[in-house]
């Protein structure tokens, strides 16, 4: 078996979960309308239900499977789940009632929360010094599978509205025999820990994780980046719409742009800027980056400039790997997999809270009796969260 291969699976997992949401996101409304019988109105409200519901079980059952992956292995919580994600796509591919589609999502963000335990399989194959770039390698895979979801979803959706859970089925089922063949248990019997549902849950994960020094500000600093990051999942397609002029087409274009150069900057450059700047000036350039980019969409009124700004934005997406390198390096062997649950868990959290607070802020500074008309108030907001990051960030980095 060839040494990379375990690496390539990690990375097709990774490209698959990321692929999940923006391979079926075309034909959701149609979808929820045909088995709902309302109107398009009534699917948004469903579609937001949804969503939420995907992201409350990654937050609730990150934690769990990482615990899992640390007592019963990683390759048996791996297989395992990419083997029920499959059947729930089966599941909802046949779906003729809105709430087997409920269900099938609330299955679908249990097993979504796979990328923990991806995250801690790497951690394991690692060596300190590759962390970051391995972490980065991760990032790529998911910036890959941002790209590759919205366009396969909306091709397959000319072949109707199942086409494209029947096809996520059958990625995730081929996956599955491929880390069947594979993939390598990581997890011995020198650093297995018993399950304890103490550290299992997302709030007794985090005080346990937390107890290790210095690691609370770091997770405080990742979670404050998640969710002043989420903003453009939650607001781009309106933000571009009411400032911009954009038409559909052309917001999907933007995000594959943005998927791409967030693909090639953690594939490609995590490494490069470790080597120069080290993992702590890695995290300042990345962080600083981002609040920069995010205070520009707040007052730009250029479709044009927006573009040309992508491949300097994108590098933002530099600090994440190395900072999960900082923090995978403070945790000992035997806890990778509760770390990485914690994240998974923290990134979940981000995702249920962002999209309230970015849409009702978009909508409050764009109704007729706005004080001030502000379309990109969204993003000044998360400037401001990610600033908090920041200044966290250099209040603890000496110590690290």
């Amino acid at each position: 078996m060839r040494p990379n291969l375990p690496i390539l699976f990690i990375f097709i997992t990774v490209v698959i979960d990321a692929m999940g949401i923006g391979l079926i996101f075309p034909v959701m409304p149609t979808l929820i309308q045909e088995v709902s019988d309302g109107t398009l109105a009534d699917a948004a409200i469903w579609g937001g239900v949804l969503s939420a519901a995907f992201a409350l079980m990654q937050f609730l059952f990150g934690p769990i499977i990482g615990n899992l992956s640390d007592r019963y292995g990683r390759r048996p919580v791996l297989l395992v789940s990419l083997v029920v994600m499959a059947l729930d796509y089966v599941v909802m591919a046949v779906a003729g009632s809105i709430w087997l589609l409920l269900a099938g999502r609330i299955v679908g963000g249990i097993t979504a929360a796979t990328h923990s335990t991806a995250s801690a399989y790497m951690a394991d194959i690692s060596k300190p010094e590759e962390k970051a770039r391995n972490f980065g390698l991760i990032g790529a895979a998911f910036g890959v599978g941002f790209v590759l979801g919205p366009v396969l979803g909306g091709l397959l959706a000319e072949f109707g509205s199942r086409a494209p859970f029947w096809a996520a089925a059958c990625l995730t089922g081929a996956n599955a025999l491929l880390g069947w063949i594979v993939l390598r248990e990581t997890v011995t019997d020198k650093i297995r820990r018993p399950f304890s549902w103490k550290r299992a849950n997302p709030l007794g994960a985090l005080r346990a994780v937390t107890h290790l020094p210095g690691l609370a500000a770091l997770l405080a600093v990742y979670f404050f980046y998640q969710i002043a990051t989420a903003v453009y999942p939650s607001i781009w397609a309106y933000f571009t719409t009411e400032r911009l002029g954009w038409s559909p087409g052309m917001i999907g274009l933007s995000l594959a742009a943005y998927g791409l150069g967030f693909a090639i900057v953690q594939g490609l450059l995590v490494a490069p800027s470790i080597r120069i700047f080290g993992n702590r000036g890695t995290v300042t350039f990345g962080l600083v980056i981002e609040f920069a980019s995010l205070i520009f969409l707040g007052v730009v009124t250029s479709g044009l400039l927006v573009l040309a700004a992508v491949p300097v934005s994108a590098l933002g997406a530099l600090g994440m790997p190395a900072l999960q390198a900082i923090m995978s390096r403070r945790v000992p062997d035997d806890a990778q997999g509760e770390l990485q649950g914690v994240l998974t868990s923290l990134t979940s959290l981000a995702t249920i809270l962002a999209p309230l607070m970015m849409t009702q802020t978009f909508a409050y500074f764009t109704k007729p009796a706005a004080p001030v008309y502000a379309p990109g108030a969204p993003f000044i907001l998360s400037a401001c969260l990610l600033g908090i990051g920041l200044l966290l960030f250099s209040r603890v980095r000496k110590r690290l």
